[in-house]
């Protein structure tokens, strides 16, 4: 039998305080090499702490980490030698220019000074900075800091990539890119663990998802499986009343409906839960038998954040 691949990352009981602020607290999660993992949860819950201690910047108080084997704390050489750090704010040295910063990133890495100029040049040219590279860094806009950032991820070709908040500032022309390219990254066998507040985003990229609160790990899933997840469905017609009565004869009564004379769209819109995709795609030929003047329908809110708000909600009715 093949011996089991390991996980590009892996957090055990990981604890960091500062003074009396728990920031992250007893996390126990896996990324798996290969794959795309999103790390969700609201501002303060610790995304950013735990991304610190991942990449050999911040010690934990307890637990243990490995990135690709190693131990942040004591084989940090190894650790950052290994890992392309993105962080949510990117700094710039004033006086080098896009190509510098580069170049002079990559001689941190003790990378060869030929092979570091060819790997800038193609970075320059992937993420649409070489109109660029002979300007001040600091003259960049967000968007055009956030691609350099990840070029400097980039530039001594990493086995995993931690990136947080990557699409912060990006037009969607950069978005569309990132997105491409933080999947080719994995199928080329390298790892991910990205975060980000634009939800959608991540669903696009993502195989697996973190789900944090207050400092923890509340749900590890595959994205996949949150297909046969329970969500909120709308349904659209020109017909509020030939709507309201067709879902009422299948047993499927809106949580929510909005009449014509109150939608934003002009159309009637009736939000149903349907237990999974299965359960919609049967409910949508119904009504289609049904004429209803269907116009259109799809989950009210994306796969990603369903879960993360229905896990939040069945949390706080289990607090109560």
């Amino acid at each position: 039998m093949p011996a089991a691949i390991p996980p590009a990352i892996e957090v055990s009981g990981v604890t960091r305080r500062f003074g009396k602020l728990e920031a992250v607290k007893d996390l126990t999660f896996t990324a798996e090499q290969g794959r795309v993992t999103a790390l969700v949860g609201p501002n303060g819950c610790g995304k950013s702490t735990l991304m610190l201690m991942l990449t050999a910047l911040l010690a934990p108080n307890q637990g243990n980490i490995r990135v690709c084997g190693y131990d942040p704390l004591t084989q940090s050489e190894e650790v950052r030698r290994r890992i392309g750090w993105m962080p949510d704010q990117f700094g710039t040295w004033d006086n080098l220019t896009v190509r510098e910063v580069l170049t002079t990133v990559g001689a941190t890495y003790f990378l060869d000074r030929d092979d570091c100029r060819q790997r800038a040049e193609m970075l320059l040219e992937l993420l649409d900075l070489s109109s660029l590279a002979d300007e001040s860094a600091h003259v960049l806009s967000r968007g055009q800091k956030q691609r350099l950032g990840l070029a400097r991820a980039l530039i001594h070709e990493p086995e995993v990539l931690v990136l947080d908040e990557p699409a912060s500032g990006l037009d969607p022309a950069s978005r569309r890119n990132l997105r491409r390219l933080v999947r080719q990254f994995a199928e080329q066998g390298g790892s991910v663990l990205i975060s980000s507040h634009i939800l959608s985003e991540l669903e696009e990229m993502a195989d697996a998802v973190v789900m944090m609160e207050h400092g923890t790990c509340v749900a590890q899933r595959q994205v996949r499986e949150l297909a046969e997840s329970s969500t909120l469905w709308r349904f659209s017609g020109l017909h509020e009343g030939m709507l309201r009565e067709a879902l009422s004869s299948l047993g499927a009564e809106p949580e929510k409906f909005v009449p014509i004379a109150d939608s934003i769209t002009g159309e009637a819109e009736a939000y149903v839960t349907v237990r999974d995709l299965r359960h919609a795609a049967l409910l949508l030929q119904r009504l289609a038998e049904k004429d209803v003047q269907l116009v259109g329908s799809g989950p009210a809110h994306g796969r990603l954040e369903s879960a993360f708000l229905k896990d939040s909600a069945d949390r706080e009715k289990g607090a109560l």
